[in-house]
């Protein structure tokens, strides 16, 4: 297992980290994802501890909090040698207070999280989304106290535009706040939107990527082809509303490369979306789940072994988008790429 440090930060993290989303999975989202107990996920865990993986993620709202909970049974008695990710700032209740980033908010929602955990820090929290209502410089500063009390080590966010990150960078930097040293984005070779804006800001501002998804939500696990059903088995069915969108024509393009691929290098197609997701900018991690053990032993494999310049090139041009303004002039145009040299 290869580290990398996350962001610009010190903490150094594995290249593939673990979500928890299928520990206690419940309701109609999370609970098609998977419903690992304690027992199985300590196994899980042990899995991933003996490959070298060190970050855990989860989030309050994964099944309103039985992941946390769940996760924490997992590492019982051996805090020391994980790290624990986890997000807030999605709804959990219907009150006023149990949604946002408010100052009242992220303090209890931080108190709830260390005590379903069964931990007295956490080394990572994470905004899951942008609260628009309450303003950054309450938020920093509330995660200023955090940090300063031990119960939190890092800070970052997740599901951020662009402004909403800068705008928050900067008034750290103003005020000395702790800066988001992480941005957990969706990012996958069949929705490279990541590319436009937020790789170049992380890369300007240290902001290291902890990748959702990386195989667009079950749709690159090799068992979604051109001309054939949905099978049955495909959690698709009751999931595909709440994912990103994919263009099927396009998917299945990238698959046939990726089959292509699979033949030449005796790999999966998953481990091969994977892999090529390790080789881009500005990634740090990339969080694989699993519901059993087969599945993730399988999603470990995609590391240890690199692909080659030309499968890289044709997995690339395959997964290529057109971008949007203003992003399209520094693609095409030679004027503009110098003024904002490409890092894809």
């Amino acid at each position: 297992m290869d580290y990398r440090n996350l962001g610009a930060s010190g903490l150094r993290v594995s290249v593939l980290s673990f979500g928890a989303g299928t520990f206690g999975g419940s309701g109609p989202l999370f609970g098609a994802w998977g419903n690992t107990d304690a027992e199985e996920a300590r196994r899980l865990v042990d899995i991933c501890l003996e490959a070298g993986v060190n970050l855990f993620d989860t989030a309050d709202v994964y099944s309103a909090g039985a992941s946390e909970e769940v996760l924490g049974q997992a590492i019982r008695g051996r805090r020391d040698a994980v790290l624990i990710s986890t997000k807030t700032a999605l709804p959990t209740g219907e009150g006023p207070q149990d949604w946002g980033t408010s100052r009242a908010r992220l303090i209890r929602a931080t108190e709830d999280a260390l005590r379903r955990l069964g931990t007295d820090y956490i080394d990572l929290l994470q905004l899951h989304a942008f609260d628009a209502s309450t303003p950054v410089e309450e938020v920093l500063s509330t995660l200023d106290g955090l940090v300063a009390s031990g119960k939190i080590r890092y800070v970052g966010v997740s599901n951020f535009s662009g402004w909403e990150l800068m705008k928050s960078l900067a008034a750290a930097e103003r005020h000395g706040h702790p800066r988001y040293v992480a941005h957990q984005v969706y990012y996958s070779l069949a929705g490279r939107d990541y590319e436009w804006e937020l790789m170049p800001l992380g890369a300007d501002q240290g902001v290291g990527a902890l990748v959702w998804s990386p195989l667009a939500w079950g749709r690159l696990t090799g068992k979604i082809r051109r001309g054939q059903p949905l099978p049955a088995s495909s959690r698709l069915h009751e999931t595909a509303q709440y994912g990103p969108p994919v263009d099927d024509e396009k998917l299945f393009d990238i698959v046939d490369v990726l089959d292509a691929i699979a033949a030449e290098t005796g790999r999966t197609v998953p481990q091969i979306a994977i892999n090529w997701l390790l080789s881009r900018p500005t990634v740090s991690s990339v969080i694989i789940g699993a519901r059993n053990e087969e599945q993730l032993r399988q999603n470990l494999g995609s590391v240890g072994w690199s692909l080659s310049k030309d499968q890289i090139e044709r997995l690339d041009a395959v997964s290529a988008a057109t971008v949007p303004y203003p992003y399209f002039p520094y693609r095409r145009q030679e004027g503009f790429a110098r003024l904002n040299p490409p890092i894809v």
